[in-house]
């Protein structure tokens, strides 16, 4: 064969579709994507995506840049999610955001750019819904054989499938996303029987697999994503007969399903009963209890840090600073993405987007006369491109309902699902207006090659960095917990990512553990504790549990009155958690105060009753001790409890 610059062109274009495939087949199948090695995964494919579109710019005869207004959107915030990045507090976690950030961007220009031909299009469309048809079976298979097992590891929900993420909720959106472009795909493409018949296939398949996640968010999002592309087939003469005869269908067998099965389930008694069933309704309103909490979390840091917020994916991080009592566990996102954004990135985020929102309706809107099929009574009306504009403005719909009540946009898999069909919805504007194109002459190249390059550098530098970090760190977890075994692998992950204070922080936790067993080194193990959590505290400086922890290696030297500023320092970063106050506690016990100690432990049980032998057991120890002095009875050294 010989290469001709068209040729290389078109196998650039090939690399990329595959390689895009690649990311969007993987991240679902791999738990979604959210665990370190998975996203590894998906960051080495995104560079070869960077690598072979900046050789497409030089081998193309006439390379060009499509440009629609909403690329402008997409840059500025990158650009500010990069400058965000240089002034956050807690540098490795924004650098980590930044880096999924960075490649969502990237991403969209990519689909934007290099895969908006049709037979791209139907490739990423049918490989969608072919995945999505795999992971729905999977979780029915799942709810029928009463099995929360996902590939090796086990969801902590069960009787809730999850298919192939760890959370029904990232499933149901997943699917949510995807039952619009089908049902589009099925009504509209201009598809051989076989393949019409797979569709129906795929939309019922993926129907059953939403039904099994009883995720209310993600019913919710699936209906509306899909009432729009009914809706909208509902005012045109050649699919208005299709578009009643599905939804009729579609009304009737999910009332069948409902009444005969669903509702006969104990997990859907406990998540959509009526009041009459007290326990279950107990259950739902603790749910919606503790999610508007969160929102007020993220309200309240939004507006003492109204115009940046907080930082990039700080909000787990400052969570325990603005703690609500009836929240005792870690949120890890705010469990909406809208206040998310406000919290992490403050108003000037929030209004990029709020304006890339606006830009992108505005073009679909423009964008809809020229990709309609004109009526004709006489014609199928049937259009691959109509299809997949219906269906992928539907799923995307479904995204944004769904990301009012979860944070799926913080899910690897499906904010690379929404960052493809955005660019490739996008790319339609073409039909619209030649304006958005340009022409890619020698500066422009160099420009966007130099982006491109430095993008792929630094993703591959992150790359090798971390996977080593995520080597040791894998180690690390072979080791029984505290052993000198553990603290060595943490060290070495240490090492590969010094900016990751949770490592410090537990190096520090094994040289504690083993301190306090008592011994000829203690005194030597408690200083090499305080040195790692001291370093802990450098990298991040809103971390309570290591100023905590350091104030109790003081105590156990015997230096009670230089950890009481550790204590201080560690119930200003977390003033309503349990763990934290009884710990507090146990600090007023060492410096003898048993009466002080008594009000922290019952303040400890108050906020959390169930799981809490640390302060119950410390409380008895207190009762007990100022029962003795009262009596007059002589006190026990305060060692003796240690």
């Amino acid at each position: 064969m010989v290469f001709t610059r068209k040729n290389l062109d078109w196998w650039c274009v090939r690399g990329i579709l595959v390689l895009v495939l690649a990311m969007l087949v993987f991240a679902p199948l791999a738990f979604g994507a959210v665990d370190a090695w998975a996203f590894l995964v998906v960051q080495g494919l995104a560079v070869g995506v960077f690598v072979l579109w900046a050789v497409r710019l030089w081998v193309h005869p006439k390379p060009r840049l499509l440009w629609p207004p909403l690329a402008w959107a997409m840059l500025a915030f990158l650009l500010y999610a990069v400058a965000r990045y240089f002034t956050a507090d807690i540098e490795y976690v924004a650098r980590l955001e930044t880096i999924q950030v960075g490649l969502y961007c990237l991403v969209f220009f990519a689909a934007l750019n290099n895969l908006r031909g049709q037979e791209e299009i139907t490739a990423v469309s049918l490989t969608l819904l072919s995945v999505g048809t795999v992971v729905a079976c999977y979780a029915v298979w799942q709810f029928l054989h009463h099995s929360n097992q996902v590939w090796n590891q086990l969801s902590p929900y069960v009787g809730r499938a999850s298919g192939t993420f760890i959370s029904p909720n990232n499933l149901s959106c997943f699917l949510a996303i995807l039952l619009p472009l089908a049902l589009a795909w099925l009504l509209l493409g201009k598809v051989s029987i076989l393949t019409r018949i797979l569709l129906a296939y795929a939309a019922v398949a993926m129907l059953a697999g939403l039904a099994m996640t009883f995720s209310r968010g993600g019913w919710l999002a699936a209906v509306v994503g899909m009432l729009l592309v009914l809706g909208i087939l509902l005012g045109h003469q050649n699919h208005r007969l299709k578009a009643v005869l599905l939804l009729v269908v579609m009304l009737a067998g999910g009332g069948l399903a409902i009444s005969q099965y669903l509702s006969k389930t104990v997990t859907f008694m406990r998540r959509v009963s009526g009041p009459e069933q007290t326990v279950a309704l107990a259950v739902v309103e603790a749910s919606s209890a503790s999610r508007l909490a969160m929102w007020g979390a993220a309200v309240q840091m939004w507006e003492e840090h109204f115009w940046w917020g907080v930082g990039p994916g700080h909000y787990d991080y400052r969570f325990r600073e603005y703690r609500p009592e009836i929240i005792q566990s870690r949120p890890d996102q705010a469990h909406n993405d809208y206040l998310n954004l406000l919290a992490d990135w403050g108003a000037t985020g929030g209004v990029i987007v709020l304006a890339g929102l606006g830009i992108f309706m505005t073009g679909l809107r423009q964008t809809w006369p020229h990709v309609r099929r004109e009526e004709n009574t006489f014609g199928s009306g049937q259009s691959n491109r109509f299809a997949f504009f219906l269906g992928a403005t539907g799923g995307l719909t479904a995204l944004a309902v769904h990301s009012a009540m979860d944070f799926n946009l913080h899910i690897p898999a499906n904010a690379l699902i929404g960052a493809t069909l955005l660019g490739l919805v996008t790319s339609n504007q073409r039909f619209a207006t030649e304006r958005h194109w340009v022409r890619a002459r020698l500066p422009l190249k160099l420009a966007a090659t130099g982006v491109l390059g430095l993008a792929a550098i630094g993703l591959g530098a992150q790359e090798w960095r971390r996977s080593h970090e995520t080597l040791w760190l894998a180690r690390a977890e072979q080791y029984d917990y505290f052993s000198p075994a553990r603290a060595a692998a943490l060290e070495q992950a240490y090492a590969a990512e010094p900016g990751n204070f949770q490592t410090a922080y537990e190096i520090g936790e094994c040289f504690r553990t083993q301190s306090f067993t008592g011994g000829a080194d203690y005194a030597r193990l408690a200083r090499q504790a305080m040195d790692w959590y001291a370093r802990a505290i450098q990298v991040n400086p809103h971390d309570g549990y290591s100023y905590l922890r350091t104030g109790m290696c003081l105590d156990w030297l015997g230096r009670p009155a230089e950890a009481g500023k550790y204590f201080s320092a560690a119930e200003a970063r977390d003033p309503n958690g349990y763990y934290l106050v009884a710990n507090i506690g146990w600090h007023q016990i060492q410096v003898g105060d048993y009466a002080a100690a008594r009000q922290w432990f019952r303040r400890s049980l108050k906020l959390e009753w169930e799981n809490n032998n640390t302060a119950r057991n410390y409380l008895q120890i207190c009762e007990e001790r100022l029962a003795e002095q009262a009596a007059g009875r002589p006190r026990l050294p305060a060692a003796l409890f240690q």
